[in-house]
């Protein structure tokens, strides 16, 4: 099977390709390697999937509507993972525009080249960010999520409703799933992990908003990629359209997620503390009962085991990059 990935030089999508390269399928990759965090970072993960002979990368902006249908043209493509998208709840205050572009314009672009080239299944990525903030926990997709509290969950609130009409439209198989803080190794640099894990490594403070008072249900690579791959492999999925809350479905304390990070690097953090931040929110916690129930997901990796393994990646990379 070919499978294209977008988005496939970014922490997901390159975790996503390397498993499917790695169980024998063809993968495309397309991304357009922007700056909004440290492209070397891209360009690592990229060269590491080059190495597979199944993978073809196209550089490519998502936003590009006849750009992206040239490689529909030019690759029998039977599947579609769209993980490309602009991250990050506070850069969507600062820069909205962009994310029109990448998350509305580019998304409608993915839709319309599925319906054009007959793609009768679509996994792509929403995010816990939909849920705003919501007071009932867990979080299940049964809840209404019409109030996100910043414009990034608007755009991803978006997808799934333009998802929904092409789904019912044109009988496009279309699978969402919202990530609860994903983070492992290759993780992106603007992501709490990287922050905190820099700020110890270096000896500068790691600013707690909240006054840390935060639940977040941090959940591990390996088992984000566990679950897109039962996903990806099931023969049938009970729904023409369907949305699942993939997350680790145990919240951790802020301040507990920063005690692992100072025992994997064995000394204090130095902690500042402040204010909630716009379109921040308390807590999050996933309900998961559904991907259990229909794909037998259960994630494998505690907290404490995510996290020594992400110091240990934190460490390697950068001493390589002080040697190189």
């Amino acid at each position: 099977m070919k499978i294209l990935v977008t988005g496939s030089a970014g922490f997901i999508g390159y975790h996503v390709c390397s498993e499917l390269l790695e169980r024998g399928y063809q993968v495309i990759g397309v991304d357009n390697f922007n700056d909004y965090y440290d492209v070397k970072l891209k360009e690592r993960r990229n060269q590491l999937l080059e190495k597979y002979p199944a993978y073809r990368l196209y550089k490519l902006n998502i936003a590009d509507a006849e750009a992206l249908r040239q490689v529909f043209e030019q690759e029998p493509i039977q599947l579609v993972v769209h993980l490309a998208a602009q991250a990050g709840v506070r850069y969507s205050i600062e820069q909205p525009g962009t994310y029109v572009q990448s998350n509305l314009v580019g998304f409608a672009n993915i839709l319309e080249a599925c319906r054009e080239f007959s793609i009768r299944r679509l996994l792509y990525a929403s995010s816990s960010s939909v849920y705003g903030d919501n007071q009932e926990m867990p979080f299940t997709t049964e809840q209404r999520v019409d109030y996100p509290v910043s414009f990034y969950a608007a755009t991803k609130k978006a997808n799934e409703l333009m998802a929904h009409s092409y789904s019912h439209l044109y009988g496009i198989q279309t699978i969402g799933l919202r990530f609860f803080t994903v983070y492992g190794p290759w993780g992106r640099p603007d992501m709490a992990p990287f922050i905190f894990a820099d700020a110890i490594r270096n000896d500068r403070a790691i600013k707690l908003y909240n006054q840390g008072n935060h639940l977040r249900d941090f959940t591990y690579i390996d088992d984000v990629v566990l679950g897109m791959m039962r996903i990806i492999e099931s023969s049938a999925l009970p729904k023409q359209y369907s949305v699942y809350n993939i997350g680790c479905s145990n919240p951790v304390h802020l301040l507990e997620f920063v005690n692992q990070f100072e025992l994997a690097f064995g000394k204090k953090a130095i902690k500042e503390y402040a204010p909630m931040q716009p379109g921040d929110v308390y807590a999050t916690y996933a309900d998961v009962t559904p991907l259990q129930r229909d794909f037998d997901y259960r994630p494998r990796t505690n907290i404490e085991t995510g996290v020594r393994s992400f110091v240990e990646w934190f460490k390697a990379y950068y001493n390589e990059e002080a040697l190189a």
